[in-house]
């Protein structure tokens, strides 16, 4: 049917997208359109046709979050601050972390006119914890409505750690549109949400959001927002270059004169999303192939040379990496002491490599590649058509492996292909992002991405930890990580060494370069973007809670 029309403690799986590297001709951007009445044109990176889905617990949603399903907070990325009220305005925990009280915003309606209340709220932390397969935040508590604008969280044990998570990644839904659908199946046409836009129209090639003005914030100043789907980060920079798309999270060449080369325009980049090369890594889950052997992943670890990849394949826009995932340099205090590296080399080490191979049994063909077993190193890396960048940065590395006598090769396909085979476990490695979570703290990617509770066996739907990583340690470790203060570094040290440890060892994601997130903006249609002196949310178009806010933000003009 058509929705609207008539998993353990850890956190939502964060959109991994490619961001960088583009060839592009031309050296001025189109005449704007500019006024109050202009039309705001974005590029996600989305590659072929959209297909209508606006259930904003669906991995294959197009749109929706933020924009029109509202969290209670928002939880700003991109730096250390407090939370930003939306559903909720005011919010505190017990002393000893099992119950959270959240205020709720009186007076908000719901895009059809319906009153939002607590029960909305109760209704919808319900559906996830009764839902395994959206519960990606590890919702295990319970909900309950004090009145129509007071609702608390209780939880069995210390939950600190999950307040970020609840407050600020959770879309609330109208109890009312949604008590009698499923919220795994159904695919969501006509959304009805609280937040300042609404779907006004939907084709294959664009869906357009117009301004809510019923919203309780006021009507935004930008009336209309189009999405657009095209080709890849090409055409997204050939859209920067025509003047017909004013918002692409992706960099332009010569990235550094962007105002020169565009006068309309400018750009805008921020580190934080680390690149991986994810492996199916768990025998036990159902992973084969060579990449299942840990000294396969090490020996690819040691024969990038990420210098040379952050050249020609990100403009040198990405910066160094932790093989902990310690985000270098803001969260340098949470590295193990014990670690021999706190951040990947940035040269090639393919002697490192021969003898890591060597010592665990694989021996040099004729061909120049490894084989153990009759199976030859030979590695294929999933990739989404149209993500240029991603593409030209694995042809850089295959052509570094290669010297290593590891062989690597895209297979490329559409993001719904993509996203399937990497859900499914259908894949021996995955070019992606590993996302940083909702606080500038490392316990959100472990727990995203090394939870054994948010994996699942090849053929069924993972979680975050699509690499299927298992590791008893690492769960008990993050488990008693949950129990504790965030601000009590002392007492976590300890279990962030256990982690950083076995994952170091394990290393089920390969580590490559910290990603440099840029955006090209129209500077002339709209002021009001990010900046070093207001960075209020994380700049990139693909990041919908984030990019929701910066529409609010934003001015046309005039």
């Amino acid at each position: 049917m058509s929705l609207l029309t008539g998993m353990s403690r850890r956190a939502a799986a964060l959109a991994g997208a490619a961001t960088l590297g583009l060839v592009l001709t031309g050296c001025s951007g189109g005449t704007p359109s500019a006024g109050s009445e202009a039309t705001l044109v974005a590029y996600t990176g989305q590659s072929g046709d959209y297909q209508i889905n606006f259930n904003p617990f669906s991995p294959s949603r197009i749109g929706g979050l933020g924009a029109i399903y509202e969290t209670l907070f928002f939880v700003n990325k991109a730096k250390v601050s407090d939370l930003v009220p939306l559903l909720g305005t005011q919010h505190s925990w017990n002393t000893d972390g099992t119950v959270l009280s959240v205020t709720l915003r009186d007076g908000v309606t719901w895009s059809d006119g319906q009153p939002f209340t607590a029960k909305d709220v109760v209704f919808t932390f319900g559906l996830l914890k009764n839902n395994a397969a959206i519960n990606n935040i590890g919702f295990d508590g319970t909900a309950a409505a004090v009145d129509d604008t007071h609702v608390t969280f209780t939880f069995q044990a210390p939950a600190f750690v999950k307040g970020p998570d609840l407050l600020g990644t959770v879309p609330i839904v109208p109890e009312h549109l949604w008590k009698n659908t499923s919220p795994t199946e159904d695919v969501v046409e006509k959304p009805i949400g609280t937040g300042a836009y609404l779907v006004s129209e939907f084709k294959p090639q664009a869906f357009t959001y117009s301004a809510n003005s019923r919203y309780w914030g006021g009507e935004p100043r930008v009336k209309k927002i189009r999405f657009v789907a095209l080709s890849g980060n090409q055409a997204g920079a050939d859209g920067i270059a025509a003047g017909t798309v004013d918002w692409f999270t992706g960099p332009i060449p010569d990235i550094k004169n962007t105002r020169k080369n565009f006068p309309n325009y400018d750009a805008y980049t921020q580190w934080q999303s680390q690149m991986v090369l994810a492996t199916c890594s768990s025998v036990q889950m159902g992973c084969t192939g060579p990449q299942t052997d840990p000294a396969v992943r090490h020996a690819l670890y040691s024969a990038l040379n990420r210098t040379q990849l952050n050249k020609l394949a990100f403009q040198d826009t990405a910066s160094a990496i932790s093989p902990a995932f310690t985000l270098t340099p803001s969260q340098d205090r949470f590295a193990a002491a014990s670690l021999a590296g706190k951040v990947a080399p940035m040269t090639a080490e393919p002697q490192k490599s021969a003898q890591i191979l060597e010592q665990a049994g694989w021996v040099k063909g004729s061909d120049g590649i490894y084989a153990k077993g009759g199976q030859r190193l030979s590695l294929t890396v999933e990739v989404v058509t149209g993500w240029t960048d991603y593409i030209t940065a694995i042809d850089t590395m295959a052509s570094q492996a290669k010297a290593a006598g590891i062989e690597l090769q895209a297979a490329q396909s559409s993001w719904n292909e993509w996203t399937e085979k990497k859900g499914s476990g259908r894949f021996q490695l995955v070019i992606d992002s590993l996302g940083q979570g909702p606080a500038p703290d490392p316990f959100y990617l472990y727990t995203y991405f090394f939870d054994s509770g948010t994996g699942a066996k090849v053929g069924q739907s993972a979680g975050n930890n699509f690499s299927r990583y298992v590791n008893p340690q690492v769960d008990a470790a993050l488990d008693d990580l949950a129990a504790l203060p965030l601000d009590d570094q002392a007492a976590r040290q300890p279990y962030f060494d256990t982690v950083q440890q076995a994952i170091v060892r394990d290393m089920p994601y390969v580590p490559v370069l910290t990603g440099g997130t840029t955006s090209v903006w129209n500077t002339a249609k709209f002021s009001g973007w990010p900046s070093d002196q207001d960075l209020y949310a994380f700049p990139a178009v693909w990041s919908s809670l984030d990019a929701a806010e910066i529409f609010k933000r934003l001015k046309p003009q005039s």
